[in-house]
C-alpha cells in the first residue's frame, strides 16, 4: 500500500498507537514487533479496543480488508508515515541530542517556547527509531513549532533519526562517557552525536552552539549557528551561573533566573534554552518566568525535603560524564552529606574501569560518607573507613543505615538500578 494511501487513513483517527494495552478509541495501531512478541498477533484484539484501522506486515492475521493496512514492513511504514506527516505540515522542528541533559533541556526548550508559540515536544524519553516517529505523528496543524529530542547508543543513529525528522535546528548538549559499549569509545560518542552536525550543515539548517565547548565550537564553525557564551563574544551572552544548591543565572547584566535545577551541570541545559527563546523572539520576562516555574520530575535532579534530610534525587540515568559532574556539585553543598552511588550501564568494555575511577575521585574525600550499590562498584572497591560496597540493591537493603536524619544526600544511578527505592529506608 502507497505511503499517501495510509496517510489518508492516519488522517481520519485521532492518535497513532504501538501497544493494545493502551489502545485509544479512533486510533491508528501499528503492529510492532519485538525481541520477544509480534504484534501482529493482536491486530484483530485492536480493532475490538476501538482503532480505527491496524497496520501489519503479515499476510497471516489480514482479517479485516477496510481496517488493516497490509505493508511490508511495519517498522519502516511508521518512519515513513512520520516523516510524510512532517512534510505535509511544513513547521519548523528543532532537535536536540547529547551524551547528557537531553530531556531536560527539551523540557526547559519547550516551556520557555510555549510563552509564545503552540509547541509540541518528545512526551517523556521517547527519542529513538520509534519514539521519534511517534513524536512527529503527534503534531498536527496546531502546532506552530515541533521539538525532537534524539537519542543514540551506536554510529549513524541520529543520521536515521534526522533523515526521518528533517529538522530545521539542532542542538548538542555535551559529549561525555555515556553508552561506550555501542559507540566505542568516547571518540566515537562525539562522532555520533555529531552526524547531528552534519546533517544540518549539509541541509544549510542553523546549529544552537555553546562556544564554551572547545569540540562544539571547532566542530560548528562552518556552519550556519546561533551561539552563546560565558566568556566569549556571542549571539547570547550569560554573564554568571552559580548553584548552591539551584542554579541562578544573571542575563544581560539585569536579569536574575532563579531556577529550580540543582547543580551547576543543568546550567548549561538552561543557557540553552534561554538562547533558543531569545531566537526565537521570547522576551527576557518570559524566559525568565518560564524557567523559575519549571519544576523537574521524574527522579531528575529533584530536591525532596523527608524526615528532616535533604535529598537530591538524581536517578533517572548515570554516566561517568554526570556522576563526576554530580559529585563536583555535591561536595560544594553544606551539611552532613551522604551519597548513594549506583552502577552505570551500557560501557562496555571500559565498565570495570571507569566504575574504578569514580571510587578514586572520592577515595580522599572524608566529608562525605559513600555508599556504593551494585556489582561493578563491588568488584573495583577500594577500602575507607567512609565507603561502603554492597554487591547489589538487595545486598544493601539488608544491611542499609538506619536513623538517617539531618542529612544532605545524593541519589544517583543508572536507571535499572532503580535507587528512587532508597527513599523508602530515608
Amino acid at each position: 500500500m502507497r505511503i499517501e494511501e495510509i496517510y489518508q487513513c492516519f488522517l481520519q483517527c485521532d492518535s497513532v498507537s504501538t501497544d493494545t494495552r493502551k489502545i485509544e478509541p479512533n486510533s491508528l495501531f501499528i503492529a510492532l514487533k519485538g525481541e520477544n512478541f509480534d504484534a501482529n498477533t493482536f491486530a484483530s484484539e485492536a480493532l475490538k479496543k476501538g482503532a480505527l484501522f491496524v497496520i501489519i506486515d503479515n499476510k497471516q492475521y489480514l482479517t479485516d480488508e477496510n481496517k488493516m493496512l497490509l505493508v511490508n514492513d511495519n517498522l519502516k511504514t511508521l518512519q515513513e508515515l512520520a516523516n510524510y506527516h512532517r512534510k505535509q505540515l511544513g513547521l519548523p522542528i528543532i532537535a536536540l541530542t547529547g551524551s547528557n541533559g537531553k530531556t531536560t533541556t527539551k523540557e526547559l526548550i519547550n516551556i520557555v517556547l510555549s510563552k509564545k508559540y503552540n509547541t509540541k515536544a518528545t512526551f517523556g524519553n521517547l527519542n529513538n527509531h520509534i519514539g521519534v516517529p511517534l513524536t512527529l505523528l503527534s503534531f498536527d496543524e496546531n502546532t506552530d513549532i515541533g521539538i525532537v529530542e534524539m537519542g543514540a547508543n551506536h554510529q549513524k543513529e541520529i543520521t536515521e533519526l534526522c533523515q526521518i525528522a528533517e529538522p530545521d535546528y539542532g542542538y548538542i548538549t555535551n559529549f561525555g562517557k555515556a553508552h561506550l559499549e555501542g559507540f566505542g569509545g568516547v571518540e566515537g560518542v562525539i562522532k555520533g552525536k555529531s552526524e547531528m552536525y552534519q546533517y544540518l550543515e549539509k541541509n544549510h539548517k542553523t546549529i544552537f552552539v555553546n562556544i564554551d565547548d572547545s569540540i562544539q565550537n571547532e566542530k560548528t564553525k562552518s556552519s550556519i549557528r546561533f551561539t552563546f557564551s560565558l566568556e566569549k563574544k556571542a549571539d547570547v551572552n550569560i554573564r554568571s551561573t552559580l548553584s548552591n544548591p539551584m542554579v541562578e543565572i544573571i542575563l544581560n547584566d539585569h536579569i536574575t533566573i532563579q531556577s529550580n535545577l540543582i547543580g551547576s551541570y543543568n546550567a548549561n541545559n538552561i543557557n540553552a534554552a534561554i538562547t533558543i527563546g531569545k531566537y526565537f523572539n521570547i522576551s527576557d520576562n518570559d524566559i525568565k518566568d518560564a524557567i523559575e516555574n519549571y519544576i523537574p520530575t521524574n527522579n531528575r535532579s529533584q530536591l525532596i525535603e523527608k524526615n528532616s534530610n535533604k535529598i537530591i534525587l538524581d536517578a533517572y540515568n548515570a554516566n561517568p560524564s554526570s556522576m563526576l559532574a554530580a559529585l563536583a556539585n555535591f561536595r560544594q553543598l553544606e551539611g552532613d552529606k551522604i551519597a548513594f552511588l549506583g552502577d552505570m550501564f551500557e560501557l562496555g568494555k571500559e565498565s570495570l574501569t571507569e566504575h574504578k575511577k569514580i571510587i578514586e575521585s572520592v577515595i580522599n574525600d572524608d566529608t562525605i560518607i559513600f555508599y556504593f550499590i551494585g556489582k561493578n562498584f563491588f568488584e573495583t572497591k577500594v577500602s575507607q573507613k567512609n565507603i561502603y560496597y554492597y554487591d547489589s540493591f538487595e545486598s544493601f537493603l539488608s544491611n542499609s543505615p538506619k536513623e538517617i536524619k539531618n542529612k544532605t544526600i545524593l541519589i544517583k544511578g543508572s536507571r535499572g538500578m532503580a535507587l528512587e527505592r532508597i527513599l523508602e529506608i530515608i
